[in-house]
C-alpha cells in the first residue's frame, strides 16, 4: 500500500465538512476541523457539539439516504459507532468525489495527532496502523521542545524580512540561515532566554553573506 501524504490544509468556511454521528468521536473529530464550514448530520448529538460546528441536522440516515448530504462536501467524516455504517459512508463519499475520514479506517484522510507551538505544529501519524503510537509520541516530542524553537522561528522571521536585499542568491540565503540553525552560541542564547544576544550572533554570521 501507497504511503500517505502529509500535508496541512487551510481552514475556510468556503469548504464543507459533513461529520456523520454525533458522539464523543465526532465531537472530536470535529475540533481538528476547526475552522471549516461543518456540519453534523446524527439523530442525537452530545451537548459538546454546539459550540464546534456550524449547522447540525438531526436525522436518522442509513445507507440508503447518504446521498442528500454529500453535495459539495469536500471532505465526509464518518465517525457513527457503527463499523457497517461508516463503511457505507466511506464508500458512498467517495462515488461522491468527496476525502474521507472515517472512525474504522478505511477513508483516504488521517487526522494525526500534533504538537502546536506558537509559531509551528508538529504532525505525528501511524498511517492507521497503530493509533495509539502517535498521541504518545507527541507527549515525548511536546516535552522536549522548548521556548527556545518559538524564539529561533522570531530570530528567523526577523532575520528574513531584509535578507533578500543583503544576500542576492538565493543559495547563499539559505545557506546563511542554516548556519544560524546549526549555531550552538545561538541555540544557548535563546535557550537562556537572551534572544538580542541571539541576534547578535546571528547578524555576525550574516555580516560574511551579505553582497559586496
Amino acid at each position: 500500500m501507497a504511503r500517505k501524504v502529509p500535508v496541512f490544509l487551510e481552514p475556510t468556511k468556503g469548504r464543507k465538512i459533513a461529520v456523520f454521528g454525533g458522539g464523543m468521536v465526532a465531537y472530536r473529530k470535529c475540533r481538528q476541523f476547526e475552522g471549516f464550514d461543518i456540519t453534523v448530520i446524527a439523530d442525537r448529538t452530545v451537548p459538546e457539539i454546539d459550540s464546534v460546528c456550524d449547522r447540525i441536522v438531526l436525522a436518522h440516515f442509513d445507507p440508503s439516504d447518504l446521498d442528500q448530504y454529500l453535495e459539495g462536501v469536500f471532505i465526509a467524516v464518518a465517525a457513527t459507532d457503527s463499523k457497517a455504517l461508516n463503511a457505507a459512508i466511506t464508500e458512498t463519499a467517495k462515488k461522491h468525489g468527496c476525502l474521507v475520514n472515517s472512525a474504522h479506517g478505511g477513508g483516504d484522510v488521517l487526522l494525526p495527532s500534533s504538537v502546536r507551538k506558537k509559531n509551528y505544529t508538529v504532525a505525528v501519524s501511524s498511517e492507521g496502523s497503530v493509533p495509539a503510537f502517535p498521541p504518545y509520541v507527541v507527549k515525548m516530542i511536546d516535552g522536549f521542545l522548548g521556548q527556545e524553537y518559538d524564539l529561533m522561528m522570531d530570530l528567523l522571521r526577523t532575520l528574513r524580512k531584509d535578507l533578500q536585499e543583503k544576500v542576492s542568491q538565493q543559495p547563499r540565503r539559505a545557506e546563511f540561515l542554516a548556519e544560524v540553525l546549526d549555531s550552538e552560541e545561538v541555540w544557548d542564547a535563546l535557550r537562556a532566554g537572551d534572544s538580542g544576544r541571539a541576534m547578535e550572533i546571528a547578524r555576525s554570521i550574516q555580516a560574511k553573506y551579505i553582497d559586496l
